[in-house]
């Protein structure tokens, strides 16, 4: 059973990225909105982690908060808007957000 999993933090502030990043199923998702974004940073060790996951894991990254901090999306990553983010939600059995 596949889950949505929702990083909105910055990787930067606490361990909510590598506790997800443990507990990630083989078809499960990613998509980190708000300052979770900051982990697609060119060099980090953060995006270095995401672009190790399995391939069976998508990465997702909302374009507006990517705009908002003068991100763009590496390869690895989707970049999504408001109404993908809705579609999303539905096409996963679960939906876990990591507040």
């Amino acid at each position: 059973m596949a889950t949505l999993h929702l990083l909105s933090h910055s990787p930067f502030s606490d361990s909510r990225l590598s506790s997800c990043l443990r507990l990630l199923g083989a078809d499960d998702g990613l998509l980190l909105t708000g300052d979770a974004v900051y982990a697609l940073q060119p060099g980090t060790a953060q995006l270095q982690a995401l672009e190790l996951m399995p391939a069976g894991i998508t990465l997702y990254a909302l374009e507006e908060d990517l705009q908002a901090r003068a991100l763009s999306a590496p390869a690895r990553a989707l970049a999504i808007d408001y109404p993908a983010f809705v579609e999303l939600c539905g096409r996963y059995a679960k939906v876990n957000s990591w507040l």
